[in-house]
């Protein structure tokens, strides 16, 4: 059945228009004497988040799942309790493209389920000021209008590769949204699109469609490869955000959202695989060809967010050019590749 992205249970929301378009820098006149936990703080968008609260002046702990595993009951709330955060911004996930979509998709469901659970009731237990979630683009059903609009995430199922993340994410706006509406817990939950950016993840076992490209494009130019394999039919389109562009973003509903209403963050630019995998086969300078692979899954068939919420209430919207980006990424892989390819722990 249809359902609102809020659940028809919660009657009031408390919504504070912004009647600026342009980019709002993060105050550090707000941070200054703030703590807060980034959860994921040293992962591909948490390194990012953290930098900037720091040099907002935020005291800010981000812990390593070798410290806190928020999987374990009792761990988040001990740690809440330990520091007191003003603030707590969840970006820890367990994630990771299609093809680990399909090997481990009971890992996927069940660890950000746990995480989002834990990490939400321990922020209302220890009496966290705000709590920001990180949702996922993945939790829109498979055949959603085009561009999403937050009102469409209980329109239909997810595309299937993408269920089991994307249900576990959207148990954690429900849980956002009742807490709000029973306890009064403040939240801001925002909905990225597919983060691409200088310290993404390259190792195949878990990167995304442009690392996983860009890696192939470079090895196969070294080796003078004549041609490489791509996944798919080229046919599917993503909506890419540049991983700053979407820190800066997250910071400003940490200050200005007080609703636990889902608020998505794009690039407002709908942009197909087989052109991703073209502008960076040029951009490293790989001139074979590209073979597409259609016994392999597109995953989503089309991408791209209506981000206007964002920009009318936080005075935010992405600044980065989609091949200025790609440039970053493809720069600082070729001068880290070994960090770059870590396997995941």
């Amino acid at each position: 059945c249809k359902r609102p992205a809020r659940l028809p249970l919660c009657q009031v929301s408390i919504v504070i228009p912004m009647t600026s378009s342009a980019p709002q820098p993060t105050s550090s006149s707000y941070w200054a004497n703030r703590t807060v936990v980034v959860t994921g703080g040293n992962g591909f968008l948490g390194t990012k988040v953290v930098a900037k609260l720091r040099r907002a002046g935020a005291t800010v702990v981000a812990p390593r799942q070798s410290e806190a595993d928020l999987t374990q009951v009792g761990v988040a709330e001990q740690m809440f309790f330990q520091h007191k955060p003003t603030h707590v911004i969840h970006l820890a996930a367990r994630v990771g493209g299609i093809g680990y979509n399909q090997v481990a998709p009971a890992q996927l469901y069940l660890d950000n389920l746990m995480m989002g659970t834990l990490v939400i009731e321990a922020a209302r237990k220890v009496g966290v000021e705000k709590t920001v979630l990180l949702g996922t683009v993945c939790s829109y059903p498979k055949f959603t209008p085009v561009p999403f609009r937050e009102e469409s995430i209980w329109d239909g199922y997810p595309e299937e590769t993408n269920a089991p993340y994307g249900i576990a994410k959207k148990a954690m706006l429900v849980h956002a949204q009742v807490n709000e509406q029973q306890y009064g817990q403040q939240f801001a939950f925002v909905i990225p699109t597919n983060l691409y950016g200088p310290g993404d993840k390259f190792h195949e076992s878990v990167s995304h469609v442009i690392p996983a490209l860009i890696k192939k494009c470079v090895e196969a130019t070294e080796r003078g490869d004549d041609k490489i394999s791509v996944w798919g039919t080229g046919s599917a389109s993503r909506d890419y955000l540049f991983a700053d562009d979407a820190a800066d973003a997250i910071l400003l509903a940490a200050q200005l959202r007080t609703t636990a209403e889902p608020l998505n963050l794009g690039n407002n630019r709908e942009v197909t695989i087989r052109e991703t995998a073209e502008t960076i086969a040029r951009i490293v300078g790989f001139k074979g060809s590209l073979v597409w692979d259609p016994t392999r899954p597109d995953g989503q068939p089309r991408r791209r967010v209506d981000a206007s919420r964002a920009e009318r209430e936080l005075g935010w919207h992405s600044n980065t050019d989609f091949e200025d980006g790609l440039r970053q990424t493809v720069e600082w892989y070729r001068a880290n590749r070994a960090d770059a390819e870590k396997a995941p722990h």
